[in-house]
């Protein structure tokens, strides 16, 4: 059982990137942290040093939960078939299915809020983003390859460049998402991601 500490500690987390999703880091005073999460500056700074030290702790709890999505998801895709090509297609249509639930939890993408901020490149934090993309990349890589060359495709392709595609798409339609007010772009864009790859090599859409 998680002591007081501990639950204090995730409450402040959870309100702190409720927060930070809905209005960006910069615009998240601590005070309001505080106020959504109930507890006093001397409770918060026993945990977080620094609003830095927060915005680090967010991250690395939410690049965690990203990497479990592609642990998970993979690890199924490979469960449900051996044919690399149709595991790419099923991996990317368990994020199509898990799309609105994405986005109603998470409405806008953390990595955004961060990616640009000097304090935090400088600090570090930023390197924790940077290591969820580059997994992304090898995993997808490691399958595009396979895929290729168990399906050579009509056309020349870079394994890298498409293994960023899905993730460009995946993390641009969150901007997108919350940008028109339309969370089934979310899906529309995976949707329409599996179905080109899924043609790219000659796999079952559906």
């Amino acid at each position: 059982m998680a002591s007081a500490g501990a639950k204090t500690r995730e409450r402040i987390l959870d309100e702190a990137q409720r927060l930070i999703l809905d209005r960006g880091l910069a615009a998240t005073p601590i005070d309001e942290v505080l106020t959504a999460a109930g507890t006093s500056k001397g409770a918060f700074f026993h945990h977080f040093p620094s609003k830095n030290h927060l915005a680090r702790a967010i991250v690395e709890r939410y690049a965690q939960g990203d990497i479990g999505f592609l642990d998970e998801f993979m690890g199924r895709a490979e469960a449900a078939t051996d044919d690399p090509a149709e595991q790419l297609v099923t991996f990317i249509g368990l994020f199509e299915q898990a799309a609105d639930e994405l986005v109603a939890q998470q409405p806008s993408c953390l990595y955004v809020s961060y990616i640009f901020d000097k304090q935090l490149s400088d600090n570090g934090t930023n390197d924790v983003i940077v290591d969820v993309f580059l997994r992304y990349r090898e995993r997808l890589v490691e399958k595009i390859a396979a895929a290729a060359k168990l399906h050579p495709p009509a056309i020349a392709l870079d394994p890298v460049a498409l293994a960023d595609q899905v993730t460009v798409t995946f993390e641009g339609a969150f901007v997108l998402a919350r940008a028109l007010g339309d969370p089934s772009i979310m899906r529309s864009q995976l949707e329409l991601v599996r179905r080109m790859v899924a043609l790219l090599f000659g796999a079952p859409a559906e």
